[in-house]
Protein backbone atom coordinates (compact mmCIF):
# COMPACT_ATOMS: atom_id res chain seq x y z
CA UNK A 1 0.00 0.00 0.00
CA UNK A 2 2.82 2.64 1.12
CA UNK A 3 4.38 1.72 -2.30
CA UNK A 4 1.87 2.40 -4.41
CA UNK A 5 2.10 5.99 -2.84
CA UNK A 6 5.25 6.43 -4.81
CA UNK A 7 4.01 4.62 -7.99
CA UNK A 8 1.20 6.30 -8.48
CA UNK A 9 2.41 9.49 -9.57
CA UNK A 10 6.00 8.12 -10.74
CA UNK A 11 4.28 5.40 -13.31
CA UNK A 12 2.21 8.21 -14.04
CA UNK A 13 4.67 10.32 -15.09
CA UNK A 14 6.36 8.20 -17.78
CA UNK A 15 2.67 7.39 -18.91
CA UNK A 16 2.70 10.85 -19.82
CA UNK A 17 5.71 11.29 -21.68
CA UNK A 18 5.09 7.84 -23.10
CA UNK A 19 1.75 9.80 -24.29
CA UNK A 20 -1.18 9.83 -22.20
CA UNK A 21 -3.07 12.56 -22.01
CA UNK A 22 -0.68 14.87 -19.71
CA UNK A 23 -3.02 16.93 -17.45
CA UNK A 24 -5.84 14.13 -17.12
CA UNK A 25 -3.37 11.63 -16.18
CA UNK A 26 -1.66 13.84 -13.30
CA UNK A 27 -5.64 14.79 -11.98
CA UNK A 28 -6.15 10.86 -11.72
CA UNK A 29 -3.29 9.99 -10.19
CA UNK A 30 -2.77 13.14 -7.77
CA UNK A 31 -6.72 12.21 -6.91
CA UNK A 32 -5.72 8.36 -6.34
CA UNK A 33 -2.99 9.30 -3.97
CA UNK A 34 -5.58 10.92 -1.90
CA UNK A 35 -7.64 8.43 -1.73
CA UNK A 36 -5.29 5.16 -1.36
CA UNK A 37 -3.18 8.12 1.49
CA UNK A 38 -6.32 8.16 3.21
CA UNK A 39 -7.12 4.75 2.88
CA UNK A 40 -3.86 3.56 4.17
CA UNK A 41 -3.63 6.20 7.64
CA UNK A 42 -7.49 4.64 8.12
CA UNK A 43 -5.83 1.11 8.17
CA UNK A 44 -3.13 0.12 10.87
CA UNK A 45 -2.46 -3.33 9.05
CA UNK A 46 -2.16 -1.01 5.63
CA UNK A 47 0.81 1.16 7.51
CA UNK A 48 3.00 -2.02 8.76
CA UNK A 49 5.75 -1.09 6.23
CA UNK A 50 7.50 -2.49 2.98
CA UNK A 51 11.22 -3.74 2.35
CA UNK A 52 12.92 -4.80 0.33
CA UNK A 53 17.05 -5.34 0.24
CA UNK A 54 18.99 -3.62 -2.48
CA UNK A 55 22.63 -4.30 -1.17
CA UNK A 56 23.68 -6.80 1.32
CA UNK A 57 26.77 -5.18 2.27
CA UNK A 58 26.58 -2.36 3.52
CA UNK A 59 22.91 -3.56 4.32
CA UNK A 60 20.50 -0.81 2.57
CA UNK A 61 16.52 -1.22 1.92
CA UNK A 62 14.04 0.18 0.39
CA UNK A 63 11.89 0.20 3.59
CA UNK A 64 8.75 2.65 3.75
CA UNK A 65 7.03 3.05 6.72
CA UNK A 66 4.83 5.73 8.68
CA UNK A 67 5.25 7.36 11.66
CA UNK A 68 3.28 10.37 13.52
CA UNK A 69 5.29 13.03 11.98
CA UNK A 70 5.79 10.85 8.29
CA UNK A 71 1.72 10.81 8.30
CA UNK A 72 1.24 14.73 8.62
CA UNK A 73 3.55 15.08 5.83
CA UNK A 74 2.16 12.96 3.98
CA UNK A 75 -0.99 14.34 4.09
CA UNK A 76 0.59 17.77 3.30
CA UNK A 77 2.31 16.13 -0.03
CA UNK A 78 -1.01 14.55 -1.81
CA UNK A 79 -2.90 17.79 -0.70
CA UNK A 80 -0.30 20.22 -2.26
CA UNK A 81 -0.20 17.84 -5.22
CA UNK A 82 -3.58 17.63 -6.82
CA UNK A 83 -3.89 21.68 -5.75
CA UNK A 84 -0.67 22.33 -7.92
CA UNK A 85 -1.77 19.91 -11.12
CA UNK A 86 -4.32 22.22 -11.32
CA UNK A 87 -2.37 25.50 -10.93
CA UNK A 88 -0.72 27.95 -13.39
CA UNK A 89 -0.77 27.79 -16.93
CA UNK A 90 1.28 25.91 -18.90
CA UNK A 91 3.29 26.84 -22.04
CA UNK A 92 0.96 25.48 -25.51
CA UNK A 93 3.25 21.99 -26.19
CA UNK A 94 4.90 21.88 -23.34
CA UNK A 95 2.58 19.58 -21.45
CA UNK A 96 4.82 16.57 -21.02
CA UNK A 97 7.41 18.29 -19.22
CA UNK A 98 4.88 20.28 -17.05
CA UNK A 99 2.67 17.43 -15.80
CA UNK A 100 5.22 15.01 -15.26
CA UNK A 101 8.12 17.25 -13.67
CA UNK A 102 5.16 17.93 -10.85
CA UNK A 103 4.41 13.74 -10.42
CA UNK A 104 7.71 13.09 -10.40
CA UNK A 105 8.63 15.86 -7.30
CA UNK A 106 5.36 14.56 -5.86
CA UNK A 107 7.07 11.13 -5.93
CA UNK A 108 10.30 11.88 -4.63
CA UNK A 109 8.49 14.14 -1.70
CA UNK A 110 6.12 10.85 -0.64
CA UNK A 111 9.29 8.24 -0.95
CA UNK A 112 11.42 10.60 1.49
CA UNK A 113 8.80 11.19 4.06
CA UNK A 114 7.51 7.28 4.39
CA UNK A 115 11.40 6.19 3.77
CA UNK A 116 12.73 4.31 7.12
CA UNK A 117 16.02 3.70 5.62
CA UNK A 118 18.91 7.01 5.00
CA UNK A 119 19.86 5.96 1.82
CA UNK A 120 16.79 6.27 0.14
CA UNK A 121 15.70 8.92 2.45
CA UNK A 122 18.47 11.18 1.09
CA UNK A 123 18.39 9.53 -2.94
CA UNK A 124 14.28 10.08 -2.35
CA UNK A 125 14.74 14.25 -2.46
CA UNK A 126 17.89 14.47 -4.33
CA UNK A 127 15.81 12.26 -7.17
CA UNK A 128 12.82 14.76 -6.67
CA UNK A 129 15.37 17.43 -7.11
CA UNK A 130 16.19 16.84 -10.64
CA UNK A 131 12.74 17.70 -12.42
CA UNK A 132 12.62 21.41 -10.20
CA UNK A 133 15.96 22.35 -11.69
CA UNK A 134 14.74 21.15 -14.84
CA UNK A 135 11.30 22.97 -14.74
CA UNK A 136 12.56 26.05 -13.20
CA UNK A 137 15.80 26.53 -16.36
CA UNK A 138 13.64 25.45 -19.05
CA UNK A 139 10.26 26.54 -18.61
CA UNK A 140 10.74 29.52 -15.81
CA UNK A 141 10.40 33.32 -15.62
CA UNK A 142 12.42 36.12 -15.41
CA UNK A 143 15.83 35.42 -15.16
CA UNK A 144 15.42 31.44 -14.83
CA UNK A 145 18.69 30.32 -15.93
CA UNK A 146 20.00 31.96 -13.02
CA UNK A 147 17.55 31.12 -10.91
CA UNK A 148 18.32 27.62 -12.02
CA UNK A 149 21.78 27.72 -11.39
CA UNK A 150 21.36 29.33 -7.96
CA UNK A 151 19.13 26.60 -6.75
CA UNK A 152 21.61 23.81 -8.24
CA UNK A 153 24.71 25.03 -6.57
CA UNK A 154 23.29 26.08 -3.10
CA UNK A 155 21.08 22.42 -2.81
CA UNK A 156 23.91 20.96 -4.13
CA UNK A 157 26.42 22.30 -1.58
CA UNK A 158 23.72 21.62 1.31
CA UNK A 159 23.38 18.29 -0.27
CA UNK A 160 27.09 17.05 0.11
CA UNK A 161 27.50 18.06 3.38
CA UNK A 162 23.99 16.54 4.61
CA UNK A 163 24.90 13.32 2.90
CA UNK A 164 28.66 13.74 4.85
CA UNK A 165 26.65 14.37 8.06
CA UNK A 166 24.32 10.97 7.57
CA UNK A 167 27.29 8.74 6.55
CA UNK A 168 29.02 10.03 9.85
CA UNK A 169 26.11 9.28 11.81
CA UNK A 170 25.31 5.76 10.69
CA UNK A 171 28.86 5.22 10.57
CA UNK A 172 28.14 5.06 14.41
CA UNK A 173 25.03 3.20 14.70
CA UNK A 174 26.58 0.66 11.73
CA UNK A 175 23.32 0.83 10.46
CA UNK A 176 20.79 2.92 8.01
CA UNK A 177 17.81 1.49 9.27
CA UNK A 178 15.83 5.19 11.24
CA UNK A 179 15.25 2.27 13.66
CA UNK A 180 18.40 0.95 14.32
CA UNK A 181 19.33 5.34 14.89
CA UNK A 182 20.37 6.23 18.05
CA UNK A 183 22.52 8.67 20.13
CA UNK A 184 26.18 8.44 18.80
CA UNK A 185 29.28 8.81 20.96
CA UNK A 186 29.54 12.97 22.44
CA UNK A 187 32.85 12.67 20.62
CA UNK A 188 31.07 12.91 17.35
CA UNK A 189 28.08 14.60 18.32
CA UNK A 190 29.15 17.98 17.88
CA UNK A 191 30.35 17.63 14.39
CA UNK A 192 27.61 15.27 13.28
CA UNK A 193 25.11 17.78 14.49
CA UNK A 194 27.00 20.93 12.98
CA UNK A 195 27.10 19.01 9.48
CA UNK A 196 23.11 18.37 9.70
CA UNK A 197 22.43 21.90 10.86
CA UNK A 198 24.23 23.29 7.94
CA UNK A 199 23.16 19.88 5.40
CA UNK A 200 19.58 20.86 6.72
CA UNK A 201 19.52 24.45 6.72
CA UNK A 202 20.66 25.27 3.95
CA UNK A 203 17.80 22.81 2.00
CA UNK A 204 15.36 24.92 4.45
CA UNK A 205 17.11 27.94 3.52
CA UNK A 206 18.42 28.86 7.24
CA UNK A 207 19.82 32.00 6.96
CA UNK A 208 22.12 32.94 5.82
CA UNK A 209 22.09 29.99 3.29
CA UNK A 210 18.93 31.09 2.17
CA UNK A 211 19.24 33.67 -0.70
CA UNK A 212 18.34 30.90 -3.53
CA UNK A 213 15.01 30.69 -2.14
CA UNK A 214 13.52 33.61 -2.95
CA UNK A 215 14.69 34.13 -6.60
CA UNK A 216 14.03 30.64 -7.46
CA UNK A 217 9.94 30.67 -6.40
CA UNK A 218 9.62 33.63 -7.93
CA UNK A 219 11.24 32.07 -11.34
CA UNK A 220 9.68 28.86 -10.82
CA UNK A 221 6.19 27.62 -12.75
CA UNK A 222 3.40 27.68 -10.38
CA UNK A 223 3.64 23.75 -9.79
CA UNK A 224 7.04 24.19 -8.77
CA UNK A 225 7.01 26.79 -6.56
CA UNK A 226 4.08 25.11 -4.72
CA UNK A 227 5.61 21.81 -4.26
CA UNK A 228 8.95 23.18 -3.60
CA UNK A 229 8.06 25.56 -0.80
CA UNK A 230 5.01 24.14 0.22
CA UNK A 231 6.42 20.07 0.74
CA UNK A 232 10.09 19.72 -0.47
CA UNK A 233 11.45 22.31 1.65
CA UNK A 234 9.98 20.74 4.84
CA UNK A 235 12.52 17.60 3.97
CA UNK A 236 15.24 19.66 6.20
CA UNK A 237 12.68 20.18 9.10
CA UNK A 238 11.41 16.74 8.57
CA UNK A 239 15.33 15.36 8.74
CA UNK A 240 16.27 17.43 11.90
CA UNK A 241 13.52 16.06 13.82
CA UNK A 242 13.61 11.91 13.06
CA UNK A 243 17.46 12.06 12.54
CA UNK A 244 19.27 14.96 14.00
CA UNK A 245 17.26 15.46 17.35
CA UNK A 246 17.74 11.32 17.60
CA UNK A 247 21.84 10.70 16.78
CA UNK A 248 22.98 13.63 18.28
CA UNK A 249 21.23 15.40 20.54
CA UNK A 250 23.94 16.70 22.64
CA UNK A 251 25.70 18.29 19.78
CA UNK A 252 21.84 20.08 18.75
CA UNK A 253 22.21 21.54 22.05
CA UNK A 254 25.60 22.65 21.87
CA UNK A 255 24.73 24.29 18.85
CA UNK A 256 21.90 25.95 20.21
CA UNK A 257 22.97 29.90 20.52
CA UNK A 258 23.81 29.72 17.03
CA UNK A 259 20.37 27.90 15.81
CA UNK A 260 18.77 30.79 17.75
CA UNK A 261 20.92 33.61 16.27
CA UNK A 262 20.36 32.21 12.82
CA UNK A 263 16.47 31.58 13.11
CA UNK A 264 16.50 35.10 14.21
CA UNK A 265 17.95 36.17 11.07
CA UNK A 266 14.63 34.34 9.15
CA UNK A 267 12.26 36.02 11.14
CA UNK A 268 13.67 39.82 11.89
CA UNK A 269 16.43 40.27 9.20
CA UNK A 270 14.33 38.39 6.30
CA UNK A 271 11.06 39.75 7.67
CA UNK A 272 12.84 43.08 6.71
CA UNK A 273 13.65 42.35 3.36
CA UNK A 274 10.25 41.16 2.67
CA UNK A 275 8.80 44.61 3.54
CA UNK A 276 11.31 46.11 0.77
CA UNK A 277 10.03 43.30 -2.11
CA UNK A 278 7.87 45.39 -5.25
CA UNK A 279 6.80 42.14 -6.84
CA UNK A 280 4.55 39.88 -5.33
CA UNK A 281 5.92 36.49 -6.27
CA UNK A 282 9.29 38.12 -4.68
CA UNK A 283 7.52 38.96 -1.69
CA UNK A 284 6.06 35.32 -1.12
CA UNK A 285 9.51 34.04 -1.61
CA UNK A 286 11.05 35.89 0.88
CA UNK A 287 8.10 35.27 3.61
CA UNK A 288 8.60 31.53 3.22
CA UNK A 289 11.82 31.80 4.13
CA UNK A 290 11.01 33.97 7.02
CA UNK A 291 8.70 31.60 8.42
CA UNK A 292 10.90 28.94 8.32
CA UNK A 293 12.33 30.68 11.38
CA UNK A 294 9.25 29.79 13.96
CA UNK A 295 9.75 26.22 12.58
CA UNK A 296 13.10 26.51 13.86
CA UNK A 297 12.34 27.99 16.63
CA UNK A 298 10.24 24.43 17.79
CA UNK A 299 13.52 22.95 17.07
CA UNK A 300 15.29 25.11 19.50
CA UNK A 301 12.87 24.55 22.09
CA UNK A 302 13.53 20.98 21.70
CA UNK A 303 17.09 21.10 21.33
CA UNK A 304 17.43 23.11 24.60
CA UNK A 305 15.01 20.04 26.23
CA UNK A 306 14.57 16.75 24.36
CA UNK A 307 11.40 15.96 27.13
CA UNK A 308 9.56 19.26 26.01
CA UNK A 309 6.12 17.98 24.75
CA UNK A 310 4.89 21.04 22.76
CA UNK A 311 7.74 21.26 20.29
CA UNK A 312 7.52 18.76 18.26
CA UNK A 313 3.66 18.76 17.62
CA UNK A 314 4.18 22.91 17.42
CA UNK A 315 7.02 22.02 14.64
CA UNK A 316 4.87 19.43 12.63
CA UNK A 317 1.91 21.80 12.66
CA UNK A 318 3.29 24.60 11.65
CA UNK A 319 5.01 22.68 8.95
CA UNK A 320 1.62 21.53 7.81
CA UNK A 321 0.01 25.09 8.22
CA UNK A 322 3.01 26.42 6.21
CA UNK A 323 2.65 23.96 3.19
CA UNK A 324 -0.94 24.56 2.56
CA UNK A 325 -0.54 28.43 3.02
CA UNK A 326 2.20 28.95 0.57
CA UNK A 327 0.94 26.83 -1.83
CA UNK A 328 -2.27 28.97 -2.15
CA UNK A 329 -0.45 32.00 -2.61
CA UNK A 330 1.32 30.86 -4.95
CA UNK A 331 -1.30 29.32 -6.73
CA UNK A 332 -3.38 32.87 -6.36
CA UNK A 333 -0.34 35.30 -7.25
CA UNK A 334 0.09 32.79 -10.50
CA UNK A 335 -3.81 34.02 -11.37
CA UNK A 336 -3.14 37.40 -10.56
CA UNK A 337 -0.37 37.40 -12.82
CA UNK A 338 -2.50 35.93 -15.90
CA UNK A 339 -5.47 38.34 -15.32
CA UNK A 340 -3.42 41.60 -14.96
CA UNK A 341 -0.23 40.59 -16.93
CA UNK A 342 2.15 41.73 -14.01
CA UNK A 343 3.62 40.62 -10.68
CA UNK A 344 4.69 44.70 -9.74
CA UNK A 345 3.07 46.12 -6.99
CA UNK A 346 3.31 49.57 -7.78
CA UNK A 347 1.62 48.57 -11.23
CA UNK A 348 -1.30 46.79 -9.36
CA UNK A 349 -4.70 48.04 -7.96
CA UNK A 350 -8.38 47.94 -7.15
CA UNK A 351 -8.47 44.63 -8.38
CA UNK A 352 -11.16 43.43 -5.40
CA UNK A 353 -13.66 45.62 -7.83
CA UNK A 354 -13.49 43.14 -10.90
CA UNK A 355 -11.98 40.24 -9.14
CA UNK A 356 -13.83 40.07 -5.95
CA UNK A 357 -13.70 35.96 -5.57
CA UNK A 358 -9.71 36.21 -5.97
CA UNK A 359 -9.80 39.16 -3.54
CA UNK A 360 -11.48 37.00 -1.39
CA UNK A 361 -9.36 33.88 -1.63
CA UNK A 362 -5.90 35.66 -1.62
CA UNK A 363 -7.41 37.60 1.77
CA UNK A 364 -7.62 34.49 3.44
CA UNK A 365 -4.56 32.63 2.19
CA UNK A 366 -2.87 36.02 3.42
CA UNK A 367 -4.31 36.13 6.55
CA UNK A 368 -3.25 32.52 7.15
CA UNK A 369 -0.09 33.42 6.02
CA UNK A 370 0.12 35.76 8.94
CA UNK A 371 -1.79 33.71 11.84
CA UNK A 372 -5.03 35.02 11.98
CA UNK A 373 -6.67 33.16 14.82
CA UNK A 374 -9.42 30.37 13.27
CA UNK A 375 -6.80 29.75 9.74
CA UNK A 376 -4.28 26.41 10.40
CA UNK A 377 -1.11 29.36 10.81
CA UNK A 378 -2.18 30.33 13.89
CA UNK A 379 -2.72 27.50 15.84
CA UNK A 380 1.03 26.53 14.82
CA UNK A 381 2.66 29.58 15.59
CA UNK A 382 0.86 30.02 18.83
CA UNK A 383 2.18 26.32 19.95
CA UNK A 384 5.85 27.63 18.70
CA UNK A 385 5.45 30.40 21.21
CA UNK A 386 4.04 27.88 23.80
CA UNK A 387 6.82 26.04 23.33
CA UNK A 388 9.58 28.18 23.71
CA UNK A 389 8.52 29.17 27.59
CA UNK A 390 7.33 25.22 27.89
CA UNK A 391 10.26 24.61 30.33
CA UNK A 392 10.61 28.24 32.11
CA UNK A 393 9.17 29.11 35.57
CA UNK A 394 8.94 32.61 36.44
CA UNK A 395 11.48 33.99 38.72
CA UNK A 396 13.79 31.97 36.23
CA UNK A 397 16.54 33.48 34.27
CA UNK A 398 15.16 33.62 30.80
CA UNK A 399 17.34 30.88 28.30
CA UNK A 400 18.45 31.37 24.89
CA UNK A 401 15.60 29.88 23.74
CA UNK A 402 13.01 32.55 25.63
CA UNK A 403 15.27 35.39 25.20
CA UNK A 404 14.64 34.33 21.21
CA UNK A 405 10.79 33.65 21.65
CA UNK A 406 10.28 37.19 23.02
CA UNK A 407 12.58 38.37 20.00
CA UNK A 408 10.69 36.36 17.20
CA UNK A 409 7.11 37.85 18.49
CA UNK A 410 8.23 40.89 16.71
CA UNK A 411 7.75 38.62 13.28
CA UNK A 412 3.98 38.86 13.90
CA UNK A 413 4.31 42.29 13.73
CA UNK A 414 6.27 41.98 10.31
CA UNK A 415 4.48 39.82 8.62
CA UNK A 416 1.27 41.57 9.07
CA UNK A 417 3.32 44.82 7.87
CA UNK A 418 4.00 43.42 4.77
CA UNK A 419 1.37 41.02 3.37
CA UNK A 420 -1.41 43.91 4.67
CA UNK A 421 0.64 46.22 2.25
CA UNK A 422 0.79 43.90 -0.11
CA UNK A 423 -2.73 43.15 0.13
CA UNK A 424 -4.11 46.84 0.27
CA UNK A 425 -1.81 47.76 -3.26
CA UNK A 426 -3.18 44.91 -4.88
CA UNK A 427 -6.58 44.61 -4.20
CA UNK A 428 -7.80 48.14 -2.66
CA UNK A 429 -7.88 51.56 -3.91
CA UNK A 430 -8.56 52.44 -7.92
CA UNK A 431 -8.62 50.65 -10.84
CA UNK A 432 -5.47 50.78 -13.26
CA UNK A 433 -4.55 49.97 -15.98
CA UNK A 434 -3.59 46.45 -15.61
CA UNK A 435 -6.78 45.60 -13.20
CA UNK A 436 -9.52 47.87 -14.98
CA UNK A 437 -10.33 44.86 -17.62
CA UNK A 438 -9.26 41.79 -15.04
CA UNK A 439 -11.50 38.98 -14.85
CA UNK A 440 -12.37 37.25 -11.72
CA UNK A 441 -10.85 33.39 -11.10
CA UNK A 442 -13.19 30.74 -12.97
CA UNK A 443 -14.19 27.72 -11.49
CA UNK A 444 -11.16 25.69 -12.68
CA UNK A 445 -9.02 28.31 -11.03
CA UNK A 446 -11.41 28.11 -7.85
CA UNK A 447 -10.62 23.80 -7.25
CA UNK A 448 -7.16 23.99 -6.15
CA UNK A 449 -7.76 27.24 -4.09
CA UNK A 450 -10.54 25.55 -2.67
CA UNK A 451 -8.91 22.34 -1.77
CA UNK A 452 -6.16 24.32 0.01
CA UNK A 453 -8.42 26.92 1.75
CA UNK A 454 -10.99 24.35 2.99
CA UNK A 455 -7.89 22.32 4.31
CA UNK A 456 -6.69 25.80 6.55
CA UNK A 457 -10.06 26.70 7.76
CA UNK A 458 -10.63 22.36 9.13
CA UNK A 459 -7.30 22.58 10.84
CA UNK A 460 -7.31 26.15 11.71
CA UNK A 461 -10.91 25.17 13.97
CA UNK A 462 -10.04 21.87 14.81
CA UNK A 463 -5.85 21.41 14.96
CA UNK A 464 -6.55 17.76 16.44
CA UNK A 465 -7.38 16.63 13.06
CA UNK A 466 -3.29 16.87 12.16
CA UNK A 467 -2.75 16.53 16.11
CA UNK A 468 -3.98 13.11 16.53
CA UNK A 469 -1.30 12.10 14.48
CA UNK A 470 1.47 13.05 16.85
CA UNK A 471 -0.05 11.01 19.76
CA UNK A 472 -0.53 7.34 17.77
Amino acid sequence: MLLALILIPFLAAIGILGGLPARLSAVIASLANILVATYALSCPACCDGFSLQVLADPNINLSLGVTGISAVMLILSVIVTLAAVYSGKCPSGREKLWYSSSLFISAGAIGAFLSTDVFFFYAFHELALIPTFLMIGILGRGDRKEAAWKITIYLAFGSIILLAGLLLATSHTGSFAFSDLKEIPATAQNTVALLLIIGFGTLVSLFPLHSWAAPAYASAPTPVAMLHAGVMKKFGLYGLLVIGMKVAPQGMLHWLPWICVLLLGNIIWVGLVTINQKRLDLMLGNSSVMHMGYIFLAIAALSANPDNSIAVPAAVLLMFAHGISIALLFSLTSVVEQKTGTLEIAQLGGLAKTAPALAFLFGLAGMASIGLPGLANFAGEVMVFFAGFADWTPGESLGWVQITTIIALWGVVISAVYMLRAYRNTFQGPLVKATENAADIHYCEKIPSYILAITLLVVGIYPQIILQFLSN
